[in-house]
């Protein structure tokens, strides 16, 4: 896909905030650091349309970009080490949680994991969630270029493994350095739309 146009649109907490177009939706999950961020750069070729920090816990609402005028990458809050009061997770917890089940634009969740690690017990959550609430999700396994190519086929069994991935659910190997698994990520999120 080409991208000719992004731009954030709004940080929301709460539905009222969403925007109240009716264009397919795309949210990104994973855990705190995990290359959300990086993902949505590389896939619509900016440096820093999305910010990155090293510090995990920097995304805190729910961010959409809104992409060529025709969908939205809907960034949300990474789980698992944020440096956040327990109060504020349950928080954050919650909006996601009405966000992913309740949004009638989601089309899928792009779950992003780390393919060097086995998925972690928050990712395994997290995949569950999507599909106990039958939730289309697409799984990249990120920073692939940390890993020899010899090594990916079997980095991605212990992802599919780890996570159970049901059948029609795609793990993409990526990269945001290399563009590695770019054209098939927007493959997988356009047969979506």
């Amino acid at each position: 896909m080409k991208v000719t146009s992004a731009e954030i649109v709004i940080s929301a907490v709460k539905p009222e905030q969403y925007p109240n177009n009716h264009l397919p939706e795309f949210a990104l999950a994973g855990r705190s650091n995990v290359g959300k961020s990086s993902f949505i750069n590389k896939m619509i070729n900016r440096k820093n349309l999305a910010r990155t920090s090293s510090k995990p816990g920097k995304t805190q609402t729910l961010n959409f970009f809104l992409i060529n005028e025709s969908f939205y990458f809907v960034d949300v809050p990474g789980y698992g080490f944020a440096k956040v009061s327990k109060k504020e997770r349950e928080a954050w917890g919650k909006m996601i949680e009405t966000y992913l089940t309740t949004r009638e634009q989601l089309r899928a969740v792009v779950l992003i994991v780390d393919l060097r690690h086995a998925p972690t017990k928050d990712d395994v959550m997290m995949y569950e969630f999507l599909k106990h609430y039958e939730i289309p999700t697409v799984i990249i396994a990120t920073k692939a270029d940390k890993i020899p190519r010899g090594k990916w086929q079997k980095h991605v069994k212990v992802v599919r493994e780890t996570l159970n991935v049901v059948e029609g659910d795609p793990v993409i190997i990526f990269s945001s350095e290399t563009g590695q698994g770019k054209d098939e990520a927007w493959a997988a999120l356009q047969q979506r739309m």
